[in-house]
């Protein structure tokens, strides 16, 4: 494969905290591409500095997809990414481009490529109802009520994760199947071809960095900017803001931890979730890993991949 082969979607994947923004930014300087970002969370607009969102100069350099879809109260599910990045990538490969696919999110990459059943299990009423239910009773009942008809659902749904706790429910309601097992039978492969470029760093070197990306993130503003969300009448339960980085700062600003443990628990959970985030890539299948180096620049990963890749 060169430069001058027919485009497929190159899609580069690792953990949180190992360079893949630094690393595409420095890929589409060789060829006619665009970034399709798999993020779960950068959908989600006013949500910049806790989601390590690329900035709006880099967004500017080239285009980006995916990313400031829906405002943080709007339910957005992996199904629903899975259908938009489709019609995305194939857009950008009728132009005769390179679609860079490139992010963490590993539901939102199975949604991608092997599709969800799960995403046409759905019933607006039966939805509504479920979503009174949990405002009248709280979301802890539903999750009981989930825990009898899907306990592997259940079991890794946090008792306040109302908007998962009622999709799952729906999906059983609807369909007459639980959520996990329309999620372990595939949907409809994608039709167009791909790479999948995984980029592995030690990991005491990526929880170092991870560290350190948190510092970053803090003198960047990331309180003000929760601060914001707040003044803008986005509640902390809201789905899209139960995620690390958000959730042990609006505990700070609630006085229910001081801003040293929040510091701490931020990078913690994030330590955590990187490497919940390796155990699901190394499970997938065709990832072709590239080992770096804490000291290695973007530009010299980016030269590798190349390399690998004869672009």
């Amino acid at each position: 494969m060169s430069s001058s082969s027919p485009p497929l979607a190159l899609i580069l994947l690792g953990p949180t905290g190992v360079g893949k923004t630094a690393v595409a930014l420095e890929l589409v300087k060789h060829f006619p591409a665009e970034i399709v970002s798999v993020d779960s969370r950068q959908v989600y607009r006013y949500m910049d500095i806790g989601t390590a969102k690329p900035s709006a100069a880099e967004r500017a350099s080239v285009p980006h997809h995916c990313i400031d879809i829906c405002p943080p109260d709007q339910v957005y599910s992996a199904g629903e990414y899975g259908e938009q990045a489709r019609v995305v990538i194939s857009e950008i490969l009728a132009k005769g481009k390179w679609p860079l696919v490139v992010g963490g999110s590993g539901l939102y990459f199975r949604a991608l490529l092997e599709g969800f059943f799960a995403a046409k299990a759905s019933n607006r009423e039966i939805q509504e109802q479920l979503k009174r239910r949990a405002h009248e009773a709280g979301s802890p009942v539903l999750h009981e009520e989930l825990a009898k008809v899907d306990p592997s659902s259940a079991a890794r749904l946090h008792p306040n994760d109302a908007q998962r706790i009622v999709r799952a429910l729906e999906i059983f309601y609807a369909s007459g199947k639980t959520a996990t097992a329309l999620w372990q039978q595939h949907g409809d492969p994608v039709d167009f071809p791909y790479r999948l470029i995984g980029l592995n760093m030690p990991r005491p070197a990526l929880y170092a960095r991870i560290n350190l990306r948190v510092d970053n993130m803090l003198a960047a503003g990331l309180v003000d900017e929760c601060k914001r969300l707040l003044e803008m009448g986005y509640a902390p339960e809201l789905n899209a803001l139960q995620t690390v980085g958000y959730q042990e700062v609006f505990q700070c600003l609630r006085d229910e931890i001081s801003y040293d443990r929040m510091t701490v628990l931020i990078k913690q959970h994030t330590r955590n979730y990187a490497k919940r985030q390796m155990t699901w890539f190394r499970k997938m299948r065709g990832v072709e890993w590239v080992d770096i180096k804490p000291e290695d620049s973007a530009e010299k990963i980016a030269t590798r991949i190349r390399l690998h890749l004869n672009l």
